[in-house]
């Protein structure tokens, strides 16, 4: 794993989980199911844990949304499911924790956006009701702040202040740095009413990568708070995923950021769990954590016409990612392991000598045999038709022979 040095924070604790310093970077997803439809919510609240989801964040938005989440939390434990719920909370959250109870007790930590939560107008009282039934169920809670609904009257405020100086900053200028003081201002008045530092998360979610790394940067120079990261609108498919990994891989890297969401556009009717798979590659891509054995493969040239090689590394790929569920309960470091699958003779040999396991398939016109190399010496040479399954036996034999075996069997799903 690479050597990142991480910003010291408080270290908080989700649901028994720790968040923060050396703890390790958090997956975070959102379901988008009406958290009213509890069996629809638990059904994608399991599959975004069973896809590596540490926390799980519902909208709580209205009555019968609250009423749910005992019931959504008790049906997930009844499948081994442990995963901490976080509820969203904007307009109504006062009123919503105050009058179901069960639903404060049931949640592991509330999500208060204070533009949306009256902070700065006539009186704070609903941010205080919602802080006072955190500090009563010792929860702990993430201040939220969003430039789509950023406190208009702090921001009218430092707009004034700015364009009476001799040399005013630009709007966005302006914007960014309201966006910390919000998130400081609320913050300090959590702590006033009885939270203590350890049990709050702070975020800034803007739309664009250079303001989310400007604003985080600004956010980690002035609070020893745990953060979280993410576009608040990442977009659809390359774009989300693109912009998502360019603006958290460059904080992550500087050591800013306790946990992290792609907040991913999915296709009508595509898969949720996406946005947790994005997440945990632009972790791993980084050496920061591991989940899964990475897999290797050349994109392909003039050199590699046949597409085998293409089909055997989206089947290996698959293979594992399928694999890895049952793995991890049962060996140690096998989520470290690589793979490589490539397509020709030009880099197959040596790129496959740097990974766990590797495959050199033959490439146009090259000689129909496919050397394997095991911890960078050659293993043995596969020819025919069943050099997947054959593959796919001796990568089942190395894990077996090369990652220590648990202890117990872990059971379930933790966050």
């Amino acid at each position: 794993m690479a050597q990142i040095l991480r910003r010291k924070t408080y270290t908080a604790s989700i649901g028994g989980v720790r968040v923060g310093s050396d703890a390790p970077v958090m997956v975070q997803s959102m379901t988008n199911t009406d958290t009213a439809d509890i069996p629809g919510t638990i059904q994608q609240t399991a599959a975004l844990a069973r896809a590596g989801s540490e926390v799980v964040r519902v909208t709580v938005n209205n009555d019968d949304a609250a009423k749910a989440i005992p019931y959504i939390v008790e049906g997930l434990a009844r499948q081994g499911i442990r995963v901490p719920i976080v509820g969203d909370f904007h307009y109504n959250g006062h009123q919503l924790l105050t009058k179901y109870p069960e639903c404060a007790e049931g949640l592991a930590k509330y999500r208060i956006n204070p533009g949306n939560v009256s902070v700065g107008r006539k009186n704070d009282d609903n941010f205080r009701t919602m802080i006072e039934v955190a500090v009563k169920y010792q929860r702990p809670v993430r201040i939220g702040v969003n430039w789509g609904s950023l406190d208009q009257s702090l921001l009218t405020k430092m707009m004034d202040e700015n364009s009476r100086l001799a040399e005013p900053k630009d709007a966005r200028e302006v914007t960014m740095e309201a966006m910390v003081v919000s998130a400081m201002n609320s913050a300090k008045l959590a702590e006033q009413s009885g939270l203590r530092p350890d049990q709050i998360i702070l975020s800034a979610k803007v739309s664009g990568v250079q303001d989310l790394i400007d604003v985080y940067r600004r956010l980690a120079e002035r609070c020893e708070y745990p953060l979280h990261l993410g576009l608040t609108e990442a977009g659809m498919g390359a774009k989300g995923v693109v912009a998502s990994s360019a603006a958290m891989a460059v904080l992550l890297q500087e050591g800013i950021g306790d946990t992290i969401r792609v907040s991913l556009t999915p296709a009508p009717g595509g898969d949720r769990t996406e946005e947790v798979r994005v997440a945990q590659q632009i972790l791993q891509s980084l050496g920061i954590r591991s989940f899964t054995p990475q897999v290797t493969a050349c994109p392909g040239c003039g050199r590699t016409t046949s597409t085998f090689f293409q089909e055997m590394a989206q089947q290996i790929q698959t293979y594992l990612r399928e694999q890895m569920p049952h793995w991890k309960g049962r060996y140690t470091g096998v989520e470290e392991m690589k793979v490589a699958v490539m397509g020709c003779i030009v880099n197959g040999p040596g790129e496959s000598k740097h990974a766990n396991l590797g495959i050199s398939l033959p490439g146009t016109f090259e000689e129909p045999k496919a050397p394997v190399y095991v911890d960078g010496r050659l293993f043995t040479t596969l020819k025919g038709d069943k050099i997947v399954a054959e593959f796919t036996k001796i990568l089942d034999d190395y894990v077996e022979s090369h990652y220590a075996a648990r202890e117990k069997e872990e059971v379930g799903v933790r966050g």
